[in-house]
């Protein structure tokens, strides 16, 4: 199986890195800085966004390995119309529920835990040792940092950060565009496009 990653960035190293223990033999990266990076890693770059829609027949899978969710999500709309074959990569060394729903597009990393009845959508990345309890909602693009908590029944918006190490009280309604600092304790409702941290956490001026 042959898969193209868009995106050569350290993030995409421990995709690609994902890909392999999932059992994809070929991983070639494309990235708009092309040709002026030639690597990622071990991993060759092969051409830029435009040469990858140029060659979607030649993959049985695309991923955009791309940290900022702004751009990410972008990314994956215009693959998604173009008619890309979007997969969704889980290592093996995470815990899924056989009752949670994961959207095309995202990354569960090694070591990442997603609880009954959780839904993950379009393009997220739950990255390592974070867990997702059950019940929880992500929208489209979330990151969930390293080592980042969940507890039962969050919801999170479209295109919102949480900091590595962060956690969230049950039932919490996190809005869209939000970022919640490292080490951040969650504890009540966030509203959108505001940036908060702090145990607990409070909105930054």
């Amino acid at each position: 199986m042959k898969l193209a990653v868009l995106g050569a960035s350290g993030h995409g190293k421990v995709v690609a890195d994902t890909a392999e223990c999932c059992g994809w033999r070929t991983v070639e990266f494309f990235d708009d800085a092309w040709p002026g990076v030639q690597a990622n890693a071990a991993w060759s770059v092969v051409g830029d966004t435009a040469a990858l829609m140029g060659r979607l027949a030649d993959f049985d899978g695309v991923v955009v390995a791309i940290g900022n969710n702004r751009i990410r999500h972008t990314k994956l709309l215009e693959l998604r119309a173009a008619g890309a074959c979007l997969i969704t990569l889980v290592h093996p060394a995470a815990i899924v529920s056989r009752y949670a729903v994961i959207g095309e597009g995202t990354v569960i990393f090694a070591g990442a835990t997603v609880n009954a009845e959780a839904r993950i959508n379009l393009g997220c990345i739950l990255n390592t040792g974070c867990s997702i309890d059950h019940d929880c909602l992500l929208g489209d693009a979330v990151h969930i940092s390293p080592g980042a908590r969940l507890a039962g029944a969050v919801q999170v918006g479209d295109l919102s950060w949480i900091g590595i190490g962060a956690s969230v009280r049950q039932l919490v309604h996190i809005g869209q565009r939000v970022m919640v600092g490292a080490g951040s304790a969650v504890v009540s409702d966030i509203p959108s496009d505001v940036t908060v941290a702090g145990v607990p956490a409070k909105r930054m001026r």
